[in-house]
C-alpha cells in the first residue's frame, strides 16, 4: 500500500550508509557492507536458473480449500465470476455520514450474515474483522471437505491458524476510545482489549474448531496475508504443522478508518465519478478505493492431503518477504527490494523466470506506487513483449464480452532472451483495496486463474500512462493457460511479501 506523495513524509535516502561527518572507518565498513550486499543479490539471480522443486510430500505444500467475505458476497465462484464480468463493487459509504469526508465511497460490504458460522451471543460483540475472519475460514474449511466427522478425526495439536489484519478490531477499538471520552472508563466494555488486538481473529476461530497448534496473526499493513501464507507453509514444510489455515481480514470503512487513510493522502477523490477512482497505470490516477473483507486457503502437506482424500486446488511452491527500509508509505523509486523479493520467491519455490506466466500484483492506483513495481517487474523479466498485466482494484461495471470479440492490447516489444511462456501480471480492481485482506482475496482469484485458464479485465483503461507499455489485459476477460503464477503484495512501512502458485501435478 503506497500513498500519493506527501511532503510531510520523509523518505530515508536510499543509501543510509552514505551521511557526512562519517569517520573513515565507518565509512570503509559500509562500503564492504555494500559490496556484501551485492553479491547476495547477484548469487540469488544465478541460482533461479537452476532451480530444484521441492519434492518430498511432507514438505510440498497443497492447498485444499479456499474461503472469502467479499463485497461480492461469500462464494468463491460467484466471485471470480463478477471478476470475470468486470463488475464493481465500488458505492458511496451508507455506513456512516460521510458527506464532510474527502473520499465518500469504497467497498463497503452490504448484506453480510454470519449465521451458522459465528456464536450469535458472541456475533453481537465482535469487531467485523473478526466475524468476517470465522466465516472465511471456516468457509474454507468446508470448501476442504473438513467439517464434522473429518474435521474430529484430525491431529488438532498439528493444525494451526494464522490470519493477519493490517488494523485488527478498529470499530471496537474506536467505540472504546469514544466511550471513555463521552461516558469514563467505568463504562468501557471488557470485550474491549480481546476484540480490538489484531491477534483475535487466529484466536477465535482456533477457539472454535479446536485447532491447538501454531496460532497468533501477523500485521504488515497490505503485505498481511502474503506474509501469513508465506510463514504459514514454513511452518508446514519445517514439520510443525500438518495443515494450515492462512490468509487476511480487514474492516475499515468506518469513520476513523477512512479519515486516516485520506490525511495520509492515499485515498482517490474522485467522488462526482467514483464508479471510475481506482486506475491503476492510467496518467489520471489519484490514490487508491478502499475495500474490506477477508481471504483465507486451506495449506497443508501432500502427505497430509493425500491420506485423507483431501480436494487438490493448486500448489504452492514458495514466497520471500524483505522490507524496503525507506519510507512509512512511498516505495523505493528504483523498485530495488520488490525485485529482489520476487527473485528470492522463485528461488524458494525453485523456479525460473521463464516458467512464470502469471503474476497477480500489488498495484493500487497510486501515483507512485504503480509505476515502482512496473519497473521491479521489467528488472526481473527482461523480455516484457508477452507480459499481461490486469487489474481487480478498479471500479466500474462493464458487460461481460465474449471470448471472440478483438482483444484491446497494449504491447512493446522489447529485446531480451526470448520466454516459451506468455508472462502475465494481474491486480486488483474491482473490489477496492482490502488492506491487510488484499492478499488474501488476490490469491483466491490467482487460484481461480489456475483453474479456469482465465483472467478477468482490467476495466476504466481510459488514458494510460505511456510508461506502462505492457498489456494491460484492457476491458476483456482473456483465457490464458496459467503455468506458474505469483502475487505480489506491499504495506506500509516498505514490507514486500510475494508467493508462487501451480496447478497441482503428482
Amino acid at each position: 500500500m503506497q500513498a500519493v506523495h506527501s511532503p510531510t513524509l520523509k523518505p530515508s535516502p536510499l543509501d543510509p550508509f552514505r551521511t557526512r561527518n562519517r569517520s573513515p572507518f565507518l565509512v570503509g565498513a559500509a562500503s564492504k557492507s555494500r559490496r556484501r550486499v551485492c553479491v547476495v543479490a547477484a548469487s540469488a539471480a544465478s541460482t533461479v536458473g537452476a532451480p530444484k522443486r521441492e519434492k518430498d510430500p511432507k514438505k510440498r505444500v497443497v492447498i485444499t480449500g479456499m474461503g472469502l467475505v467479499s463485497v461480492f458476497g461469500n462464494d468463491v465462484d460467484a466471485y471470480y465470476d463478477r471478476l470475470l464480468c468486470g463488475e464493481s463493487g465500488i458505492s458511496l459509504i451508507d455506513r456512516f455520514d460521510a458527506s464532510k469526508f474527502p473520499t465518500r465511497f469504497g467497498g463497503q460490504i452490504r448484506g453480510f450474515c454470519s449465521e451458522g458460522y459465528v456464536n450469535p451471543k458472541n456475533d453481537k460483540r465482535l469487531d467485523d474483522c473478526f466475524r468476517y475472519c470465522i466465516v472465511a475460514g471456516k468457509r474454507a474449511l468446508e470448501d476442504a471437505d473438513l467439517r464434522g466427522d473429518q474435521l474430529s478425526k484430525m491431529n488438532k495439536a498439528r493444525a494451526g491458524v494464522l490470519v493477519g489484519t493490517g488494523m485488527g478490531g478498529l470499530t471496537v477499538l474506536s467505540d472504546g476510545i469514544q466511550t471513555l471520552l463521552e461516558r469514563g472508563h467505568r463504562k468501557i466494555t471488557p470485550f474491549f482489549v480481546p476484540y480490538s488486538i489484531t491477534n483475535m481473529g487466529s484466536a477465535l476461530l482456533a477457539i472454535d474448531i479446536g485447532f491447538m497448534g501454531p496460532i497468533y496473526s501477523i500485521s504488515t499493513a497490505c503485505a498481511t496475508s502474503n506474509y501469513c501464507f508465506y510463514t504459514a507453509a514454513n511452518h508446514i514444510r519445517r514439520g510443525q504443522a500438518d495443515l494450515m489455515l492462512a490468509g487476511g481480514s480487514e474492516a475499515g470503512i468506518i469513520p476513523i478508518g477512512m479519515g486516516g487513510l485520506a490525511a495520509c493522502g492515499a485515498l482517490s477523490k474522485r467522488n462526482h465519478d467514483h464508479k471510475t477512482a481506482s486506475r491503476p497505470w492510467d496518467i489520471d490516477r489519484d490514490g487508491f478505493v478502499a475495500g474490506e473483507g477477508a481471504g483465507v486457503l486451506v495449506m497443508e502437506s501432500l502427505e497430509h492431503a493425500m491420506k485423507r482424500g483431501a480436494p487438490i486446488i493448486g500448489e504452492y511452491l514458495g514466497g520471500a518477504i524483505n522490507c524496503d527500509a525507506y519510507h512509512i508509505s512511498d516505495p523505493r523509486a528504483d523498485g530495488l527490494c520488490v525485485s529482489s523479493c520476487i527473485l528470492s520467491c522463485l528461488e524458494d519455490a525453485g523456479v525460473s523466470r521463464e516458467e512464470v506466466n502469471y503474476i497477480n500484483a500489488h498495484a493500487t492506483s497510486t501515483i507512485a506506487g504503480d509505476l515502482t513495481e512496473i519497473k521491479a517487474i521489467k528488472k526481473v523479466f527482461k523480455n516484457t513483449s508477452e507480459l499481461k498485466i490486469n487489474a481487480t482494484k478498479a471500479t466500474l461495471l462493464l458487460p461481460p464480452y465474449p471470448s471472440s470479440w478483438l482483444q484491446y492490447i497494449i504491447v512493446k516489444p522489447s529485446i531480451g532472451l526470448l520466454m516459451p511462456f506468455l508472462v502475465v501480471i494481474t491486480f486488483q480492481s474491482m473490489i477496492g483495496h482490502c488492506l491487510g485482506a488484499a492478499g488474501g482475496l488476490e490469491a483466491i482469484a490467482t487460484l481461480k486463474a489456475i483453474q479456469r485458464g482465465w483472467l478477468h479485465p482490467s476495466i476504466n483503461q481510459f488514458n494510460p500512462d505511456p510508461s506502462v507499455d505492457l498489456d494491460t489485459v484492457a476491458n476483456i476477460k482473456q483465457q490464458h493457460e496459467v503455468n506458474v503464477a505469483i502475487s505480489n503484495s506491499f504495506g506500509f512501512g516498505g514490507h514486500n511479501s510475494v508467493v508462487a502458485f501451480t496447478a497441482f501435478k503428482p
